[in-house]
């Protein structure tokens, strides 16, 4: 059977136990039509890139799904239909991946991050304090008298 990768942003408004039962509808819906979810992962609230639905956040969850073409019609079917859902897409993949996904071991790596204390120009000398950098060559001012007096 053909593999999938299902995403869907739910919105910011739904508690995670309302997202958690979509999913569970979801998943409810591809097993009945003869399909099955091989991985499910909830990615968290993340910031979108740019307001969708009056939305700035949203719930994010990537499910695998290995069967028909007919469930991945159903499911994007009943997700237009569902108002807590902003957004989907469905890819078809040639096969899943192992592990958890880009998305999880990059919220790991913020996390280890994090608990080294480094971050946005954290490792660099002095702090990330740039005051003290040479700026190249300057121009001399000129006066103002200079200035008038090659003008007439």
């Amino acid at each position: 059977m053909p593999l999938y990768e299902h995403v869907f942003l739910a919105r910011q408004d739904a508690s995670a136990q309302q997202v958690e039962e979509l999913t569970t509808q979801i998943t409810g819906v591809i097993s009945g039509l003869g399909g099955k979810v091989t991985k499910t992962e909830n990615w968290g609230v993340r910031s979108l890139t740019y307001r969708m639905n009056k939305n700035r956040k949203a719930h994010f969850v990537l499910l695998n799904i290995d069967g028909p073409s007919a469930v991945v019609a159903e499911i994007e079917r009943q997700e237009r239909i569902n108002e807590d859902v902003i957004r989907y897409l469905t890819v078809r993949v040639e096969e899943h991946e192992e592990g958890p996904s880009a998305m999880m071991r990059k919220a790991d790596r913020d996390r280890d991050r994090d608990d080294r204390g480094g971050g946005f120009r954290g490792d660099r000398e002095g702090g990330g304090f740039r005051g003290d950098r040479d700026r190249g060559p300057r121009r001399p001012r000129e006066d103002a008298e200079a200035t008038a007096a090659t003008e007439e």
